[in-house]
């Protein structure tokens, strides 16, 4: 699609300008385009004896896997209880050993 002549003999000042009317412009009929399809999508559920809400089930709050226990996948050897699954931030007993120069494999169990 060709630019129309227009928009080449305005200065950069009128460009912005008309880039923030367009950006508004294209806001509002987002909005109303996404409020158009939420209203045709209710009346289709409220015709099936349903609500948006039992066809777009979204569970809230936290992750099902949140919080979960993984086995551990390294331990340190100079002292076994200290244990690390590979989730997360290392421990400091594991990234002073890999900067001394040690493998993380070496730590595996």
């Amino acid at each position: 699609m060709a630019r129309p002549r227009v928009l080449e003999n305005m200065s950069y000042a009128e460009l912005a300008e008309l880039r923030e009317d367009v950006d508004a412009a294209m806001d509002a009929a987002r909005a109303a385009e996404k409020q158009n399809i939420r209203s045709q999508m209710e009346d289709m559920a409220k015709r099936s004896g349903l609500s948006l809400a039992d066809i777009l089930k979204v569970p809230r709050g936290r992750s099902t896997m949140k919080g979960t226990k993984v086995a551990p996948k390294y331990r340190n050897p100079q002292n076994p209880e200290q244990t690390w699954a590979g989730r997360g931030r290392q421990p400091i007993w594991l990234a002073n050993a890999i900067k001394r120069g040690r493998k993380l494999e070496s730590f595996k169990i």
